[in-house]
């Protein structure tokens, strides 16, 4: 086991987590995407500003940020034990704490899913289909994150994981949750965007600005 290795491993995956597509997506049209819409700088938000083909190719941009820090490490760094698992938590943490954007950034689902990508491609696809019927049965993405974040570290260690990965693995799970509180308070309110923007954006938008006036 070559300790030595983890500082490097940290901090690379966590600076590769901090690019921000959304963020630099926004900074092109002049704005941040953190001061408009949801204020969080990730796919959800991308999709609720600037539509579906942008909100998409943001979120795949994340995925594939996660799924290539823990292809890297395991690639650089074969004989350390903990590689994968340190650059998954450091690329989650980067995406959602990010110092380039003084700590202001996502709340971590894509690069979730680039981590299960990366892993297991079946669990990656069972995990989005699942997920998209969650969305659908209760109506509101922002339930997805805080089940799947829940129920990751379970699931690596089931599928023979080590038990030190999986409690390095709730770590970003619990940031996850605490990120989401003020999506659970918005929902209980009425505020929190609904799944049904993916095919009438402009209705629920107007739903939410006239729940949002009311208050």
């Amino acid at each position: 086991m070559t300790y030595a290795a983890y500082p490097f491993i940290a901090t690379g995956a966590y600076l590769l987590g901090g690019i921000n597509p959304a963020y630099i997506y926004s900074r092109s049209k002049g704005f941040d995407i953190r001061d408009k819409g949801t204020g969080n700088p990730g796919a959800s938000n991308a999709m609720v500003l600037f539509g579906r083909k942008v909100g998409l190719i943001t979120a795949l941009l994340d995925i594939m940020k996660a799924y290539l820090a823990i292809i890297l490490a395991s690639a650089l760094f074969p004989q350390t034990s903990l590689a994968k698992e340190v650059a998954g938590v450091s690329c989650i943490l980067g995406h959602m704490f990010p110092v380039q954007l003084k700590f202001r950034g996502g709340k971590g689902l894509a690069c979730l899913g680039g981590i299960v990508l990366a892993y297991d491609p079946l669990c990656f696809l069972i995990m989005i289909c699942s997920g998209a019927i969650l969305a659908l049965i209760t109506g509101y993405l922002a339930v997805v994150p805080i089940l799947a974040s829940a129920a990751f570290p379970f699931i690596y260690r089931i599928n023979g994981g080590s038990t030190a990965g999986m409690i390095l693995y709730l770590i970003p799970a619990c940031a996850m949750w605490i990120k989401h509180i003020e999506n659970v308070r918005r929902i209980f309110s009425g505020r929190e965007i609904r799944i049904s923007i993916l095919w009438n954006r402009e209705r629920e938008l107007e739903r939410v600005n006239k729940t949002n006036k009311r208050r």
